[in-house]
């Protein structure tokens, strides 16, 4: 059989806006069919912070009057609603990538990639694997996640320069945040929380997260290894094209020529102030509480700091910050338009409902079936509630109960909220992914194709750390 009839026969994600079009009109099906309910919350103070948790038991059905069942106009209005609830995160979008993408036209961003090919030369598999810990790390110990929004645009034109292609720099980035976080050690954002609602000590069970954070972190620096493999071998088999980047890549061009590029005193200045703003913003968010608001103020500075250094009078300025944040218009509108969705569930009041009716398919199960239908659900979930610890807010008050009742240890059901609320995040368009996307300019049915297969092999391996946790009473 040709190459070019298998191609004919691969199967072909829909455009993204299509996905997102029918998981919204979905929703808006499920507003009729589904009966409104709530469940009661009350505010506990959980490590310092007032959260508010659910009350085990209190589900109950409520005056259908309260709810709105999505009619055509609610419907096609839900995507204006969206973008709206997205705001900070499409905002977030804008102006990251109009920031970085002064410091790249700045010309420091190819001398940094020129000194990164000269002393890396051919040590690609040592290469990938450090940058990837790094990540993983800083989400897995301290929950970084949006403080990394800033190196995105770099390991896609690093991706590229070193041969690959911009998915491969994009996935060492993305996969080393997202599957650290999903194997975390100690990150406070997700373990300690969902620890301190169910009432075990803190960072109790730390060897045998560190072993699923291995096993978990081995299997993605495989997976980029091996689709960097087949690129070099085949180049055409690159599942994203540089003309398909949402993206422009100035800072991207032939190897040879880039390699030549020289560092000069501006570039190292202009690279320090990088540096500067991204342990700034480490700081402020690990010691300060930062939100979105704080990181973009200080992505803007950055920007406007480095073109100064480098000489741009005002309007340039302005107009290669307007270049950057059009360029990334598609990824900004996947991240809105992803949330009608959840507007949709929420108008209908009928998010409780589905929590409701998934946990109550968990009554009667063996120890080992009810950890996989925990880990089902919290998947599930995270997609109505895409927030780690508004997720452990909702869930682990109804499901460490359940536990119990079960045969399942607390230790046990936090893991299975940790691996189904952490992977799905490179899953859901309304999780992070969109921002990834929209910050690589990669476009998200692109990253299904690859990520995809990745995603089952990880949750089968997920599955397997669940039987051996309650196999061995953790």
């Amino acid at each position: 059989m040709s190459v070019e009839k298998k191609e004919k026969k691969r199967i072909k994600v829909p455009h993204t806006f299509v996905l997102l079009f029918f998981l919204a009109l979905l929703a808006a099906i499920l507003t009729w069919v589904l009966p409104p309910g709530q469940y009661q919350y009350e505010k506990v103070d959980v490590n310092g912070t007032m959260r508010n948790l659910v009350v085990p038991g209190s589900y109950a059905s409520i005056d259908p009057s309260g709810a709105k069942q999505a009619g055509i106009i609610d419907f096609f209005g839900s995507f204006h609603k969206g973008l709206i609830a997205g705001a900070d995160v499409v905002m977030l979008i804008f102006l990251v990538n109009g920031a970085f993408s002064m410091i790249i036209k700045t010309g420091a961003f190819n001398a940094l990639l020129a000194n990164l090919l000269k002393k890396f030369k051919g040590k690609d598999k040592i290469l990938v694997p450090i940058m990837f810990l790094v990540f993983a790390l800083g989400s897995s110990l301290f929950g970084m996640l949006n403080e990394y929004n800033g190196f995105y645009p770099i390991f896609v034109g690093l991706g590229i320069a070193l041969g690959y292609d911009a998915l491969f720099g994009t996935a060492i980035v993305a996969l080393g945040a997202f599957i650290g976080f999903m194997g975390s050690i100690m990150n406070p954002f997700t373990v300690v929380v969902a620890q301190s609602i169910a009432g075990v000590p803190l960072y109790s069970n730390t060897p045998f997260r560190v072993v699923c954070f291995i096993l978990f972190c081995s299997i993605a620096i495989f997976w980029i290894l091996r689709y960097g493999a087949k690129l070099k071998k085949d180049p055409s088999a690159s599942l994203v094209s540089v003309d398909e980047l949402g993206i422009k890549l100035e800072a991207v061009t032939d190897h040879d020529e880039l390699i030549s590029v020289s560092m000069t005193g501006k570039h190292k200045a202009i690279l320090g102030i990088v540096v500067l703003a991204l342990v700034w913003i480490i700081y402020g968010s690990i010691k300060q509480g930062w939100g979105m608001i704080q990181l973009t103020a200080v992505f803007v500075l950055m920007g406007i700091l480095a073109a100064i250094i480098d000489g741009w009078n005002t309007d340039k300025i302005a107009k290669e910050f307007l270049e950057g944040a059009k360029s990334v218009a598609f990824g900004a509108l996947v991240t809105g338009l992803a949330r009608a969705t959840l507007v949709l569930l929420q108008e209908g009041m009928i998010v409780d409902t589905i929590i409701h009716g998934m946990v109550s398919n968990l009554e009667g199960l063996p120890p080992m079936l009810a950890a996989q239908g925990m880990l089902v659900i919290q998947t599930l979930f995270n997609f109505i509630v895409p927030s780690g610890s508004g997720q452990a807010a909702i869930t682990i008050p109804i499901m460490a109960p359940i536990g119990d009742i079960l045969g399942l240890t607390r230790e046990t059901v936090i893991m299975a909220f940790q691996f189904g609320d952490g992977l799905s995040n490179l899953l859901w368009p309304t999780c992070s992914i969109t921002i990834v996307c929209g910050l690589s300019g990669i476009p998200y049915d692109k990253w299904l194709r690859f990520f995809i297969p990745l995603f089952g092999i990880i949750y089968v391996a997920q599955m397997i750390m669940l039987v051996i946790a309650v196999a061995i009473g953790i």
